[in-house]
């Protein structure tokens, strides 16, 4: 008889804000999640036996600093780490490069408007199921690319809003400057909704394809 293989164990972080339980309580993203923990109860026993770690948008950078080795060291381990946008990710992960821009929320009133991003790597699975229109809303940070990782969405100067690290970690490290947990969960900006029930998904796939 054949056992059933237990899926990856996926964490999210809540930050505790309104936003972040409209995200986590959609069952559309509920279901692709494992745990949901509670950053200022986030210790080293939430990590075992986890493979996956999806530290939320707009997460205030004072209260994942505390968590800055503990992160580290499950990245380091293999494990997946995610770190949505506007988390100051320059902070707390070692490597990351992050330049802060102005914003422009209303680009799009604009006739014939262009965010200025594009897809970076269309052939990653990532994009099976979303395209352009559906990671443009607006900026907050572009990233310079480190060595040896891959940017999947390119602003249009060259440098990167959402990049994939497999070299300069023994895990993998997915980083972003989009912010969608915050507007999908304002209601507010249906991209970010399009966005998030692609994104989340493809995180649990990336996982589950490592049984």
């Amino acid at each position: 008889m054949t056992m059933a293989k237990k899926r990856p164990k996926l964490i999210a972080l809540d930050g505790g804000t309104g936003y972040h339980k409209v995200t986590f309580d959609d069952p559309e993203i509920a279901r692709h999640i494992d745990e949901l923990i509670y950053i200022r109860d986030f210790s080293d026993d939430d990590l075992v036996g986890a493979a996956g770690l999806i530290i939320p948008c707009r997460t205030p950078p004072e209260v994942i600093i505390p968590h800055a080795e503990r992160i580290l060291a499950f990245l380091n381990r293999g494990g997946l780490v995610v770190a949505m946008g506007d988390t100051g990710q320059e902070h707390w992960l070692p490597g990351v490069s992050l330049e802060p821009v102005e914003t422009n929320f209303w680009w799009w009133l604009e006739p014939g408007a262009d965010l200025g991003l594009e897809i970076a790597a269309p052939d990653h699975d990532l994009f099976a199921n979303l395209g352009k229109d559906d990671v443009s809303w607006h900026l907050h940070g572009l990233f310079d690319v480190p060595k040896g990782a891959r940017s999947l969405i390119d602003y249009r100067d060259g440098r990167s809003v959402l990049y994939e690290d497999t070299r300069n970690y023994k895990g993998r490290l997915v980083v972003t400057s989009l912010d969608p947990m915050y507007h999908h969960g304002a209601y507010f900006m249906p991209a970010t909704t399009r966005f998030l029930r692609g994104f989340i998904p493809w995180v649990r796939r990336s996982l589950d394809q490592q049984i």
